[in-house]
């Protein structure tokens, strides 16, 4: 289970955000665009940053498996979060198969066939202060976005799709899946943490 160093003082905002399928190890393009719109809205305040360790596999028969990997990761991470620094408030945030990992650990409901989820315990929502996910699957085979599949986090989340993503829209752009921080939206979800902390 991964945790935080005894030794490392606990930051005042930590960005827990999982990338997209075939991204490198660590945030991706639009996770790192994010937290880097977000650190100059946060000014004074400390911001760490955890990017979810997971394969991120564009493989159609794997997704499920790395989804289910990466909620595992995300909620062990975010649950000792809660409980070794309990002032510090978390952002959660995901990118297409990303999104599908903040999904798994923050919905309710059961999930599309094969995918694992790693719900956390209801008292981990107040340390949560917002979460923000881009092309997010689920939005397209739910037919519901997070903002209305998770009573505890749909509230404070933004759920964003790109006019013409196919992955979480019927749209066919597929430039549209990859357009998340020219479209602006990547600034717009920043703009919406940064109202929430």
């Amino acid at each position: 289970m991964p945790s935080i160093a005894a030794a490392a003082p606990c930051p005042d905002i930590e960005v827990v955000f999982a990338r997209g399928s075939d991204d490198p190890p660590g945030l991706g393009v639009i996770g790192q665009t994010f937290v880097d719109s977000l650190r100059p809205q946060l000014v004074g305040k400390s911001v760490a940053v955890y990017a979810v360790d997971y394969p991120a596999t564009s493989k159609s028969s794997e997704l499920a498996s790395s989804a289910s990997a990466g909620a595992k990761d995300a909620s062990a991470y975010v649950q000792s979060t809660a409980a070794n620094c309990s002032d510090t408030r978390m952002v959660l945030g995901g990118y297409s198969l990303g999104a599908a990992v903040i999904d798994l650990i923050t919905a309710a409901g059961a999930p599309p066939a094969g995918f694992v989820p790693a719900p956390m315990p209801p008292e981990v929502a107040r340390h949560v202060a917002a979460v923000a996910v881009f092309g997010n699957p689920w939005d397209k085979s739910l037919r519901a976005p997070l903002t209305a599949i998770s009573p505890l986090y749909g509230a404070k989340t933004i759920d964003l799709c790109n006019t013409g993503d196919p992955i979480c829209s019927d749209g066919t752009d597929s430039s549209a899946h990859v357009g998340y921080v020219q479209s602006g939206m990547v600034a717009q979800a920043a703009n919406f943490v940064a109202g929430r902390i």
